[in-house]
């Protein structure tokens, strides 16, 4: 079996997605996990399907949130709901978890949280932590959108997830890009779109990257119309098997003036 897709979190940098040619060193077997690997409860929640070692009560609210996610992304982008269900397996701790992944990816370096696209599954990964709210709704992200699309840009893949990483509450001012993209855009230091295009993998994505796809997808989804509509036509296109092109280069026939729509947005939004 080829691992066909890995995302992951790690420290101040989340979801990290890497797409590997090939890797069969590494087998996810799910209809073992029920019994196998001893799992002690689990849940349903829309496409989410959680397994885990430890009795799940108290985080029914999280998941129920998260499957919510899937409603978002079909109202804002425009893509159907998947018809494919998402694992996600939880672990008591740390310990447990790095023993997991041990077993089952020795060859993946650790990492807090993990998506893994295999053979048409998803799966997320992750364990008990004050993060484990943040991770899954990263993580799972990523799951729903790569369960209807055949394959997404590396910084719109995370600047997704970055913004719905955070409750729903918190998803228009909330989140703690918000105040350094601000900061950073009164001193003169706009991100360019085009440039971040240019990042195709793990390596060349760093904290700012992370920051400033969040701030495009933040502009994307909440300002001008024709924005939104020109992101959802490409996914329509890259649904459709139509080549996409470049987004920036779309939107570039909409505004001669992209970094400065940025800027603007965030100038006025929310006042």
């Amino acid at each position: 079996m080829r691992l066909e897709t890995l995302g992951c979190r790690l420290g101040p940098i989340r979801g990290f997605c890497l797409l590997l040619a090939t890797f069969v060193a590494v087998c996810l077997t799910i209809e073992a996990s029920a019994g196998a690997e001893g799992w002690v409860d689990q849940r349903a929640y829309g496409p989410l399907v959680c397994h885990a070692d430890f009795p799940l009560n108290g985080l029914e609210p999280l998941l129920g949130e998260i499957a919510q996610i899937q409603q978002e992304l079909i109202r804002l982008l425009e893509i159907p709901p998947t018809n494919e269900r998402i694992e996600i397996l939880l672990f008591h701790d740390r310990s447990s978890y790095r023993r997991y992944l041990a077993q089952r990816f020795p060859n993946v370096p650790y990492r807090q949280a993990l998506y893994v696209r295999s053979a048409g599954q998803g799966t997320v990964l992750a364990f008990q932590s004050d993060d484990l709210p943040v991770d899954l709704r990263h993580e799972c992200t990523h799951a729903m959108l790569h369960a209807v699309l055949p394959m997404v840009p590396l910084w719109l893949d995370e600047g997704l997830a970055e913004y719905f990483e955070v409750p729903a509450a918190d998803r228009l001012n909330g989140n703690p890009h918000h105040s350094t993209v601000k900061w950073w855009m009164r001193l003169g230091r706009v991100p360019s779109m085009a440039t971040l295009e240019a990042k195709q993998s793990l390596d060349d994505m760093g904290r700012s990257e992370y920051r400033d796809s969040w701030a495009y997808v933040h502009f994307l989804l909440n300002g001008p119309p024709a924005a939104r509509a020109e992101l959802v036509a490409m996914l329509a296109d890259i649904r459709s098997g139509t080549p996409p092109g470049q987004l920036s280069q779309r939107l570039g026939r909409l505004t001669p003036d992209l970094s400065g729509e940025l800027v603007e947005h965030f100038k006025t939004f929310g006042q």
